[in-house]
């Protein structure tokens, strides 16, 4: 029963890899999805109505792609994909695939809280143009969300999937974190490419690193404010927030970590920590799309019931970029 599994799976896989061959979605030099890289997992902005801005959301990836991001990860969780319809999710990257340029990737996060939703889900962001997929823990029923039944999970949605699939933990958002057995049974998969992991514990990451050595299994560090401390264990990239505003620092700090220069990444990483931290554990989504302002992005409101800063929190966020030397 698994070969016949496998040997299904290969047709998918061909199937996929010549799609990201014509999309120009450049893969490795085997049949593995190449991860290394910057990915910025850009916000969804609104008008004032509340509605999906398309003409911003195409405005803002046209400047991103001029930054060398490796590619663009769409409905993150910067991407508020739980306050969209399934219509919207599937829109946006749609939208988004038709502006981004051939040799960018584009990772769309296909999770839902259904093993049977997140298969229509991925069906339908790959049809919409996405390269990969991302897909976060179900995490409703958290208290049967154990290493078994994601294990069931994962391996269903990619045994479906016609593209790659990375795992997607992020404890701050769903209260809890892929087990690590999980991700080492999951990681020999052939089409689970790798995890983003958001959990900011380096020593975690470090020991999935560690043990997936051989399995040709890729981990993104989920945040920038640890970004040099996850490629210093071997982390391939980052799918950061602050990548969206700090885009060309975040890129220059891949490129000295891999370029072995770990005193300049270092005096680097130092001060993208407050602003980081800024526009993820301390004020959020809003706080990112307010910055986003200031650096020729649009960002507008979020969607209720996110609200907006405060003015008070308005001037910390800018002085946490000020006395930072970014604005």
């Amino acid at each position: 029963m698994f070969l016949g599994r496998v040997l299904s799976w290969q047709g998918l896989r061909w199937r996929a890899f010549g799609r990201g061959f014509k999309q120009g979605r450049c893969m490795s030099s085997g049949s593995r999805l190449d991860l290394r890289g910057i990915y910025p997992p850009i916000v969804t902005p609104f008008n004032q109505k509340g509605q999906v801005d398309y003409q911003q959301l195409e405005s803002n990836v046209q400047e991103l792609s001029k930054i060398p991001f490796r590619g663009l990860v769409i409905q993150g969780s910067n991407g508020e994909f739980v306050f969209l319809t399934s219509e919207e999710r599937i829109e946006v990257v749609r939208r988004v695939s038709q502006v981004l340029p051939a040799e960018k990737l584009l990772i769309a996060g296909s999770g839902c809280e259904s093993t049977a939703a997140t298969i229509t889900m991925t069906h339908a962001m790959a049809e919409a143009g996405a390269a990969a997929v991302m897909v976060v823990t179900p995490c409703y029923y958290r208290g049967r969300m154990n290493s078994a039944a994601f294990i069931q999970h994962y391996t269903q949605v990619a045994d479906a999937s016609s593209v790659p699939v990375v795992l997607y933990s992020v404890p701050g958002n769903t209260a809890l974190e892929l087990p690590l057995d999980a991700i080492l049974a999951l990681s020999q998969h052939p089409n689970i490419v790798g995890l983003k992991d958001s959990g900011n514990d380096v020593t975690r990451i470090a020991l999935i690193i560690h043990k997936t050595r051989n399995q040709d299994f890729q981990v993104l560090a989920g945040s920038a404010g640890y970004l040099l401390a996850a490629y210093s264990v071997g982390a391939v990239g980052g799918v950061c927030a602050l990548a969206n505003v700090l885009g060309e620092p975040l890129c220059n700090l891949e490129k000295l970590c891999s370029g072995g220069q770990w005193d300049e990444a270092r005096e680097l990483q130092y001060r993208l920590i407050e602003p980081n931290t800024a526009v993820t554990q301390k004020f959020g989504i809003a706080a990112l799309k307010e910055a986003m302002g200031w650096f020729g992005y649009y960002g507008g409101l979020c969607r209720a019931p996110l609200l907006p800063l405060t003015e008070a929190e308005r001037k910390d966020l800018r002085n946490n970029f000020a006395s930072n030397g970014w604005i």
